[in-house]
């Protein structure tokens, strides 16, 4: 029974994972970073709220005006070389 469960867990977390990936392909770096942020703030937010939505809201929050800052700081340092790649940190 345990075994049963142990691979239905392992089918779930691939099949969200490949759904996930597959849903972010299409995404900007500026869409990926700050949807990152809300996951993450949300995350934290229910953590430390124990659970409670209001916490959970606002960690998302956050964390969505923090992955919009870090992706505004990555554009401020990047140029783009003499073939047109894009490099990062002058």
């Amino acid at each position: 029974m345990q075994m049963q469960s142990i691979k239905r867990l392992g089918l779930v977390t691939v099949l969200t994972t490949s759904v996930i990936g597959a849903g972010c392909a299409s995404m900007s770096d500026t869409d990926r970073r700050v949807g990152t942020g809300i996951g993450i703030g949300a995350v934290t937010g229910a953590l430390i709220s124990g659970g409670r939505p209001g916490g959970t809201a606002a960690g998302a929050v956050l964390g969505g005006v923090g992955g919009w800052l870090y992706d505004r700081d990555k554009k401020r340092r990047y140029y783009y070389d003499s073939r047109g790649r894009r490099v990062y940190e002058r």
